[in-house]
């Protein structure tokens, strides 16, 4: 009887070992830092290469752990109970359970998993071996339970996220962590707006046609030079007839040396013939899309056109660099008013400022999925072309209108919700 006691002692406590072994490795797996294991296996760590390749299909591992989890926990208690009934018969079922939910919860449970929380790496480039052997015999097992789990959910019709949806979800909370310990705004916005690269369409960062400046190729010589050198831009499209008909891009680089060579007769220099062939880009294309391809062609200037062909506007290399960067402005751009503070919490903005940029500046959260511009925002939401003066609240925003010329809303007054209005210095 005293070895059969003794036996069923030890043997709980191996089950207990084990459960810790479990709980532990469970916690330790899925949150230790997905990015310091992976340095640490560029690095040549082979324990986290396994780490990785576990990870890799988490669905196996957790199965594969609370399969033994379960069955070390239910073999301890089923060893605790049979015990302490020949020890105090039919109440040694409620003494078994007592004991057995206070081992299991603090020795199996809690404490391994604090531990491993604390030292997530650590643990999990310790436990990986081991449990990449469990893995590999109890896997297919843990498939099956995973293929019976998988009907189900198919049944109810519950869709899981895509790896890329969570990881991506992961590094902007990552993100906004650190913008709120270390106030880094700057920096969080930057790393977030390379993230938005992919979810911002070209149309809605692109000058638009009528701010573009363009020359007609039909000028004499003279004038287009003169064009070329006051409207102080590297690179002016050229259009014949009318100004959707864009014919070439001239680099004002070309033209100072072509008028080099020339400087003596200037008036037969032919400049259009130094124009570049334009380079049309679809309204849908994304940044990252853009990006990629600006650095593919070595160009810096695109123009915009839509489902039709029709011309839209213009994009840039530095459109895009600023969506990341904020505003570059150099010794020659003309500082706009744009946005101006008032004294009372609200804002003065002209009605071509892109949702985008008020959402980066103020840090707000207007809708920006049906308008581009703030102008355009209104005129959605209010369905109408609104006259001067008028005012209206949506989102919990309140747009005043100051300004209208024609159909155009070009000038309103903008006062955010009390607790979401920035300071008048931002």
């Amino acid at each position: 009887m005293h070895t059969a006691l003794i036996l069923s002692l030890v043997a709980i406590f191996f089950l207990l070992v084990i459960g810790a072994f479990f709980s532990a490795s469970e916690t330790a797996l899925t949150t230790a830092s997905r990015a310091r294991l992976h340095h640490l296996e560029r690095k040549g760590s082979k324990r986290a290469g396994i780490v990785a390749k576990l990870n890799a299909r988490r669905e196996r591992l957790l199965g594969t752990v609370l399969i033994g989890n379960n069955v070390v926990n239910i073999l301890s208690s089923a060893l605790a109970t049979s015990a302490l009934i020949g020890l105090f018969g039919n109440a040694g079922v409620a003494y078994a359970t007592a004991i057995m939910t206070v081992l299991v919860l603090v020795f199996a449970e809690i404490l391994p998993k604090t531990y491993a929380l604390l030292h997530a790496e650590r643990v999990a480039l310790a436990l990986a071996p081991t449990l990449r052997s469990i893995v590999a015999v109890v896997g297919p097992l843990s498939s099956a339970v995973d293929a019976l789990v998988a009907f189900i959910l198919r049944t109810l019709r519950v869709r899981s996220p895509q790896g890329a949806v969570i990881a991506q979800e992961e590094i902007r909370g990552a993100i906004d962590l650190y913008g709120l310990q270390a106030g880094g705004r700057g920096e969080r916005q930057m790393l977030g707006g390379i993230l938005d690269l992919a979810h911002v369409d070209v149309s809605e960062i692109m000058i638009h046609r009528k701010n573009m400046f363009v020359l007609d190729a039909g000028l004499p010589p003279d004038k287009l030079l003169e064009g070329v050198l006051d409207g102080q831009f590297t690179r002016v499209p050229l259009y014949r007839d009318n100004q959707d008909n864009i014919v070439g891009i001239l680099h004002v680089k070309d033209v100072l040396q072509a008028v080099t060579s020339h400087k003596e007769d200037i008036a037969k220099l032919d400049i259009v013939a130094l124009a570049k062939e334009p380079w049309f880009v679809p309204s849908t294309t994304n940044l990252r899309e853009q990006l990629t391809a600006f650095r593919r062609r070595k160009s810096h200037f695109a123009m915009v056109v839509d489902e039709y062909g029709a011309l839209m506007g213009l994009v840039t290399l530095e459109d895009i660099l600023e969506e990341i960067v904020g505003d570059i402005s150099d010794e020659f751009d003309v500082a706009a008013a744009g946005i101006r503070p008032q004294s009372d919490g609200s804002y003065i903005v002209e009605g071509g400022t892109t949702i985008r940029d008020l959402n980066r500046r103020f840090e707000w959260n207007l809708p920006d999925d049906e308008a581009t511009t703030i102008a355009g925002l209104v005129l959605h939401e209010a369905r109408m072309i609104p006259e001067t003066g008028q005012v209206f609240t949506f989102h919990r925003y309140r747009f005043e209108v100051l300004r209208r010329l024609r159909n155009q809303i070009t000038l309103l007054r903008i006062t955010p919700p009390k607790r979401e209005a920035s300071p008048t210095s931002a």
